[in-house]
């Protein structure tokens, strides 16, 4: 069931990457990529799924490719927060 949102979406076009940081403890990857109006933006994302019953074979094979995050995901996060 989609949960309705209450203003436009935001959509993001992202790509994860080699680096990983620490947030609150919990490991989680660097993602880059850009908003929709080109805006740069960084994530760190700790955890992603697929809905219950879908195929996650293609999924999880896109999974584990990473590229080399850019020099602006680098310094996006401090460099305490690196695993």
């Amino acid at each position: 069931m989609a949960i309705p949102h209450r203003g436009p979406a935001v959509k993001l076009t992202i790509e994860s990457t080699t680096r990983v940081i620490s947030v609150n403890g919990v490991p989680a990857r660097v993602w880059e990529g850009t908003s929709e109006a080109g805006v740069p933006v960084y994530l760190a994302v700790t955890r992603v799924s697929v809905p219950e019953g879908a195929d996650q074979s293609e999924f999880t094979r896109e999974l584990q490719a990473h590229r080399a995050p850019s020099d602006a995901a680098v310094l996006c996060f401090p460099l305490r927060m690196v695993l």
